[in-house]
């Protein structure tokens, strides 16, 4: 059993090194070396990485990359990739690297995986070629998220074909502003859970069933071919009514935050083409071959990990944005608000004790320069310490090159802004009356790292996604937590569950809490009578 982090000699050693640098701003090192760029980023393919922005010297990497062989990552990587339970509290391996790579013969995963791309070629060809104009993706979470992150950002990419959609939330509001738009003869509907029992996604899914129905009645068979399943439960799926040959298979080594490389990824396919999604696979991939053979000081997840470590932990930076710059990657940060929150989001270590430091940061953000115009205020003066990832693309989905680089100049001014501040004598410098002064000053120092993107391809995403894939791992291994598990996701759902009962009983016992009670009756007193979902439009 490991010692808690805290107790780990490279980690306090941390502390004191925080402690001892506590009055170096960056301001200071970037005057003190001009090379500081070249000492602290590096490029992998297409990537360029850029962590100069953040308060380290070579001895914060050195002691850095200290405390990550202290806590023998390198062994749980391995682990990982040959399938080891690294999911202990439900004794199960995580292999979604397996599914990047056909080469891992011996994981079970892996050699499924070969036969299910098959499976959606021929399936994605079928379709293509056939009278469907749309798909709508059910599915909430890692159901979602992923798939529709990818089709977002390389739909400039696409031609005429399908239309893809987007419905996870339990609000009928969502679903029901999609299929308005759409002709039932012509849609496509994907149900992804792996459990077939997501609450969210079944109720959608009969939603979506009823729409057919009532606007073809043509029975079951007709409507089977409307719908195609992504489950571990093949019979629940084919107890709804999608055909055998439609169920794709999922598995329980693969969690949903990390799914969009398996079958999951089946909108992703018929949106924007199987070798798109092949190429994606093969991006992600090559970074995973660069995780697991690049020394740690010429290793982007690695280095990205620490980097975060270094700034939540010993710069008390409790939050983290991420700012793509680049409507392309919108659904960047609520991406990896999923995967690094639901992923490190733990209080406990694997033993089960109390952690005595600190887990995820809360992860937010939003594209720039949107960004700017709501919560950068925040960034440049407020009380708050956060840390920052800037992420850029230089080459454009559009040829308006003025446009693009006036968009690139405001992310590298920002990040400039965020690191030198502005101090009170500059400010009066350029003619600032002396009441303003205090206003218009910057304290700068505030930390940020920049990823830039020589082009998006569905090859560079796969890249990017599997970076920060590798970046949570490498920090749930610091931390000592299990990064696979969500289970305080569920404790919620099976109070909803009970507490529908008495929403929808005739007359509920009300014996909750007293907040809970009169929520309830509020709601009974002021809502519609209990619909079906058949008339429920």
């Amino acid at each position: 059993m490991r010692e808690p982090l805290s107790q780990l000699a490279s980690y306090r050693a941390l502390r004191v090194h925080a402690l001892a640098s506590k009055s170096r701003t960056l301001r200071e090192l970037f005057a003190r070396d001009r090379r500081r760029f070249d000492t602290f980023s590096l490029q992998y393919e297409d990537v360029l990485f850029d962590y100069s922005k953040n308060r380290v010297t070579e001895e914060t990497i050195d002691k850095l990359v200290s405390l990550f062989s202290e806590c023998e990552v390198e062994s749980w990587r391995d682990q990982m990739v040959a399938g080891k339970p690294v999911n202990s509290t439900e004794n199960r391996a995580a292999q979604h690297v397996a599914l990047r790579d056909l080469n891992y013969l011996t994981c079970t995963c892996a050699t499924q995986q070969s036969d299910v791309l098959q499976r959606m070629q021929a399936f994605v060809d079928e379709i293509r070629a056939s009278d469907f104009t749309d798909v709508v993706n059910l599915g909430i979470g890692g159901s979602q998220m992923g798939p529709m992150l990818v089709c977002d950002a390389l739909s400039d990419d696409v031609g005429a074909g399908l239309n893809v959609h987007f419905v996870a939330n339990l609000d009928a509001t969502e679903i029901h502003r999609v299929l308005q738009k759409l002709n039932p003869a012509s849609t496509l509907f994907i149900v992804t859970s792996k459990s077939f029992t997501t609450q969210e996604t079944l109720a959608n899914a009969e939603v979506a069933k009823h729409w057919l129905s009532d606007s073809q009645r043509s029975g079951n068979n007709h409507l089977a071919k409307h719908f195609v399943a992504i489950s571990a439960n093949l019979e629940k799926a084919l107890s709804f009514g999608v055909l055998p040959e439609r169920v794709f298979p999922t598995w329980d080594e693969i969690g949903g935050r990390f799914s969009l490389w398996s079958a999951v990824g089946l909108s992703i396919a018929l949106y924007l083409g199987m070798p798109a999604f092949r190429e994606l696979l093969q991006g992600a991939n090559a970074m995973d071959k660069h995780f697991l053979t690049a020394p740690p000081r010429e290793n982007m997840p690695v280095l990205l990990a620490l980097s975060g470590i270094w700034n939540q932990h010993f710069l008390q930076a409790s939050a983290h944005a991420v700012l793509p710059y680049d409507v392309r990657l919108r659904y960047m940060p609520v991406y990896l608000q999923q995967l690094e929150m639901e992923s490190n989001g733990k209080f406990v270590d694997r033993a089960g004790n109390d952690l005595e430091v600190p887990s995820s940061p809360v992860v937010f953000g939003d594209v720039g320069t949107n960004a700017q115009h709501s919560f950068f205020q925040l960034l440049h003066q407020g009380t708050q310490t956060i840390s920052c990832d800037f992420i850029g693309v230089v080459k454009a989905s559009h040829a308006n090159k003025q446009q693009h680089d006036m968009l690139l100049a405001n992310m590298f001014g920002q990040t400039q802004a965020l690191m030198q501040g502005q101090t009170v004598a500059e400010v009066k410098a350029q003619g600032a009356a002396q009441s303003l002064a205090p206003h218009k000053t910057l304290p700068g120092n505030r930390v940020s790292n920049t990823i830039l993107l020589k082009q998006l391809t569905p090859r560079t995403l796969g890249m990017l996604l599997a970076m920060y894939e590798h970046k949570v791992f490498v920090q749930g291994i610091i931390l000592n937590i299990n990064s696979f598990d969500q289970m305080g996701v569920e404790f919620g759902k099976k109070l909803a569950s009970a507490l529908l009962e008495k929403m929808q009983a005739v007359e509920p016992a009300l014996d909750q809490d007293s907040s809970t009670n009169a929520l309830i009756d509020f709601y009974r007193q002021n809502s519609s009578p209990v619909q079906n979902i058949a008339s429920s439009k």
